[in-house]
Formats: structure tokens, C-alpha cells, sequence
């Protein structure tokens, strides 16, 4: 029966850490995706109706997009790595300072454990052992005072060049979009038309997309992002008209 029971426990714990992670991964794939796509979607599609305002070329317009689309991709996977990059230096710092301050102050960082599992309510003689559990194990005492007192989560180490490659392919995929007109039809004033209605339905799928993924109402997600989508372009377009006047 105890080894039964053992068994259970371990898988009962296998199946927990591989719930985390793959959790913890995919939001953060997803979150990238999401910014990739909503600023492809919207800045060349912006960028495509103010020069159609214009009454540019096709030709010029499609040239002026795909600058656009390569710089921005460039652009927007170099913040990713960097931000990416910030953090996972951030969590080296912090570490650092907390293995010094366990050395050197280890009875202050032990008052700190209690504290903090007096916070979920644990009263002192049931977090004592804990507390005492963790002093014997430096590695796990490390672990559950940079989960619990800073909050912070382990980075992967490939995350920096994950985040950039996601974003900057994930902005490609949604700056092509509004563009896709203008490589068929030679007249801007008719492509424009194309683009509008192409780029609103993309906007209104990959809105209902990320409300679906973040949690959020689908059909209100896929309105509001269609609209910011619109919005943009309807500025650019009237004051391209504007200037050009």
C-alpha cells in the first residue's frame, strides 16, 4: 500500500511540472505572437492607406510597405530579445544578492520564510518544520525565496532568441497582409479597397484568436481590434489627403 501510495505522489507530481511548464511557455509564445501580429496588422496597413491618400502608385505603395514590414520585423524582434534579455539579467541579479544574503544573514532570510507562509494563513508551529526543511536544502531554499519573496520565475536560457525570431515572423505574417492588394491591382484607389477589407477581416480573426487564447471575450476582443485597426488607417488616410491638399 506504501509503495502504491508513493507511486501516486510521484506521478501526481510529474504530471504537475508538466503542466507548469507547458503553461508557462506557451503564454509567453502566445503573448509574443500577439504583439508581432497586432503591430504587423496595424502599422503597414496604416502606412498603405495614408500613401494611398496620397494617390501614389501601387507600386510605390507595395515598395514603401515591404521596407516597412522587413525594418519593423527588425525592429520589433531586437525589442523582444532586449526585453527578453533585461529579464533574464534582472533574475541573475536577484539571485546573486539572495544566495549572498542567505550566506550572510541566514537567520533574517529564515524569519522571511515564515513571514511569508504566515501570509497564506500557516500558523508558526506548522511552518516551523518547513522553515527548517528548507534551512537544511540551500538549493530549494534559493528556489522558494525567489518565487515567493521576489516573485520572480526562472527564465530560459533560449528565451531571448525565441521572443525576437517569434515576433519578428509573427509581424512578417500580419505587415503582408494589407500589402497582398496592391501586388495585383496597379490603381492605389482600387487597391486600397482590397486592402481595407482584407486587413478588417484579419483583424477581426486574430482579435477573436487573442481574445480566445488570453482569456478574454472573443467577439469583443475581434470588435475592438478591428476598430483600433481602422482607426489607424482612417488617420493616416485623412491626413495624407490633408497634407497632399
Amino acid at each position: 500500500m506504501a509503495e502504491n501510495g508513493s507511486e501516486d505522489m510521484e506521478k501526481k507530481l510529474l504530471l504537475h511540472q508538466q503542466h507548469e511548464e507547458k503553461h508557462f511557455m506557451s503564454s509567453e509564445v502566445v503573448r509574443d505572437i500577439i504583439i508581432g501580429v497586432s503591430d504587423g496588422l496595424t502599422v503597414p496597413f496604416a502606412l498603405a492607406a495614408g500613401l494611398s491618400g496620397a494617390s501614389v502608385s501601387s507600386s510605390i505603395i507595395l515598395t514603401a510597405g515591404i521596407a516597412e514590414v522587413a525594418a519593423g520585423s527588425i525592429s520589433m524582434g531586437l525589442g523582444g530579445y532586449l526585453a527578453a534579455k533585461s529579464e533574464a539579467d534582472h533574475y541573475m541579479r536577484e539571485l546573486k544578492r539572495e544566495q549572498e544574503e542567505i550566506i550572510t544573514v541566514p537567520d533574517m532570510e529564515a524569519a522571511e520564510i515564515g513571514e511569508i507562509l504566515s501570509q497564506y494563513g500557516v500558523e508558526p508551529h506548522e511552518y516551523g518544520p518547513v522553515v527548517d526543511a528548507l534551512r537544511r536544502n540551500p538549493q530549494a531554499w534559493l528556489d522558494f525565496m525567489m518565487k515567493f519573496e521576489l516573485g520572480l520565475e526562472k527564465p530560459n536560457p533560449r528565451r531571448a532568441l525565441q521572443s525576437a525570431f517569434t515576433i519578428a515572423v509573427s509581424y512578417i505574417m500580419g505587415g503582408m497582409v494589407p500589402l497582398i492588394p496592391y501586388m495585383f491591382i496597379a490603381l492605389a484607389r482600387e487597391a486600397v479597397v482590397a486592402s481595407v477589407i482584407f486587413t478588417l477581416l484579419a483583424l477581426l480573426v486574430f482579435g477573436f484568436a487573442k481574445g480566445y487564447f488570453t482569456g478574454n471575450k472573443p467577439f469583443t476582443s475581434a470588435l475592438q481590434t478591428a476598430f483600433i485597426g481602422a482607426l489607424a488607417s482612417a488617420a493616416a488616410f485623412s491626413f495624407a489627403r490633408l497634407v497632399r491638399a
